[in-house]
């Protein structure tokens, strides 16, 4: 005889494909459009579930968006993970440059940049979420690093961490006046530039 699955079971499965559902509407919603943000109806149109399911699973509009930007960060720390397994033995100063390469910045922040609706002098809300992410990255990577290295002092990988991910925020900044997140070949080529800048003021000092 078939096993029935207990109905607490399907409605447990059913609320995870309609968050899941709505993240991903969010996800493509944010690629698609430009420096804008996009209302619960749409949400609700493209995600193919009611205004009141979206309002079940998150508080507001600002929430999916901060949940689906939490979710880009998830893929920037895969990313460096990723770079440090495949790399082999390395200095840790070595092993954060080659993922810092490795990671497709641009693109991260160009999403970030459209999820939040860009950056406004009249609104701080979204370059304070902007900078919040970057801070959950660099905790993440330092603790990361330090675990590959136990023969190093924590405080060295948390040390080398921070002042290479704050310079990377320092140049996301300049790269968006220059491109307004705009990513394509000149672009790209001009995060390459300020990215190898960073990394030889970090590596020779200033």
């Amino acid at each position: 005889m078939k096993d029935v699955e207990p109905p607490a079971d399907r409605r447990a499965a059913l609320k995870a494909r309609h968050r899941r559902a709505i993240l991903d509407a969010a996800h493509a919603l944010i690629s698609e459009g430009e420096a804008t943000r996009f209302s619960v109806d749409q949400l609700a149109e493209r995600a193919d579930v009611s205004r009141r399911t979206i309002f079940n699973h998150f508080a507001s509009i600002d929430d999916v968006v901060t949940t689906a930007c939490t979710e880009a960060l998830g893929v920037v720390i895969e990313n460096f993970l990723t770079a440090f397994a495949e790399g082999g033995p390395a200095s840790m100063f070595d092993e954060i440059t080659r993922a810092l390469r490795a990671t497709d910045v641009p693109g991260i922040v160009a999403f970030l940049w459209r999820a939040l609706g860009g950056f406004h002098v009249g609104d701080p809300r979204p370059r304070q979420i902007f900078q919040a992410t970057f801070s959950r990255t660099t905790d993440e990577l330092a603790r990361e690093l330090a675990e590959r290295h136990p023969e190093r002092d924590p405080l060295d990988a948390e040390l080398l961490v921070s002042s290479l991910m704050h310079g990377t925020e320092v140049i996301v900044g300049h790269w968006l006046t220059a491109t307004a997140a705009a990513v394509d070949e000149k672009s790209r080529a001009l995060w390459n530039d300020l990215l190898e800048r960073l990394i030889t003021s970090v590596r020779t000092g200033y």
